[in-house]
């Protein structure tokens, strides 16, 4: 196998060098942060126009851009389908060749250009207008055919693209990517998009396993170990076995519990009597317990601060179900 080859001299050193670049990537990014603020002070009731008209779309909202523009239309869509807001992506190329059968009357279109003119966009363009179909755009050109034909007009303040050419799309790309999620977010918080339905679009990944309710993953039904206040605890063990989870909660007539017996209890108890003994002489009374409305990764703080591995769901103080700490661990909640 040939060695790899040596890098060849550098006149400057690495130190320099390493400055240099870190220098670039200042400028870039303050660059980027001054378009981002001047976005942020222009915004105007324009804004507010083009949040009415995509609240009241009952169909969802096609997000179109070529180029950059495109990769920025394609997050921008996401973000707006993660968020509440039905929401895809459609490439302005594909449109021309029969995609344009994806976009109904009763939907919205969102088009990206920086220019305005973006040959491209023409037939969605066109499209929306013969059918009447609402056009808010996001470019950096009032006067440009894609400003004169949209029902809403963003407009991206003018300032200096990041590349020192001027050329690339930098600056431009990040307003407009920010400015969709500036639509993304005032269109949540009208409509009150909640966490609990954030979860339900999100049930895979970290973000999903975040917003896992313990009522998600808590054992219910015939799982749950209960006993009576009465019961003797030979007949308590073999419950606390049966189920396998250690623990057993003790209920009273009305189905509320009252306490909970664990190892520890047994072990407080250790006497050549413990068998013949009630369930509620041996019980901890008022135990722990958790609501249903509580996050697992709540539940799992609340378990590790009072050093127990396994707490009660209740509801009206009776129980709806059993979560272990390694049920919570299990899916990868830390």
């Amino acid at each position: 196998m040939r060695a790899n080859p040596t890098p060849p001299p550098t006149d400057a050193p690495i130190d320099d060098r390493a400055q240099k670049d870190i220098a670039v990537g200042r400028r870039v990014i303050e660059m980027e942060a001054r378009g981002l603020n001047q976005a942020g002070r222009t915004l105007d009731e324009r804004f507010t126009k083009a949040l009415d008209l995509f609240n009241d779309v009952t169909g969802r909202i096609i997000v179109s851009g070529m180029g950059k523009s495109g990769h920025i239309a394609n997050k921008i869509a996401a973000t707006l389908a993660s968020t509440g807001t039905p929401a895809f992506f459609v490439h302005p190329g594909e449109a021309s060749h029969g995609d344009l059968g994806m976009i109904t009357r009763e939907d919205a279109v969102l088009a990206i250009s920086n220019s305005g003119d973006t040959v491209e966009l023409a037939d969605i363009i066109a499209h929306s207008r013969r059918f009447s179909i609402p056009l808010v755009a996001i470019t950096g050109k009032e006067a440009s055919a894609l400003a004169e034909a949209a029902d809403v007009v963003l407009i991206l303040p003018q300032g200096d693209e990041a590349c020192p050419m001027g050329l690339a799309p930098t600056t431009s790309t990040t307003v407009t990517l920010a400015l969709g999620d500036a639509l993304a977010i005032a269109l949540l918080e009208r409509k009150g998009f909640t966490a609990d339905q954030f979860q339900l679009l999100h049930p895979g990944g970290q973000l999903g396993r975040k917003l896992l309710k313990v009522t998600d993953i808590m054992h219910s039904g015939e799982d749950m170990p209960v006993v009576a206040p009465d019961d003797v605890m030979a007949d308590v063990l073999l419950t606390i076995t049966a189920k396998t989870f250690g623990v057993a909660g003790v209920v009273d007539g009305g189905g509320r519990l009252i306490g909970v017996i664990t190892d520890g209890d047994l072990r407080r108890h250790m006497s050549p009597n413990l068998l013949e003994a009630r369930a509620e002489d041996i019980m901890t009374r008022d135990p722990i317990s958790v609501l249903p409305h509580l996050l697992a990764a709540e539940a799992l703080g609340i378990m590790n601060e009072k050093r127990i591995s396994a707490v009660f769901v209740l509801k009206d103080r009776k129980p709806l179900g059993l979560v272990r700490i390694h049920d919570i661990l299990h899916w990868g909640i830390t």
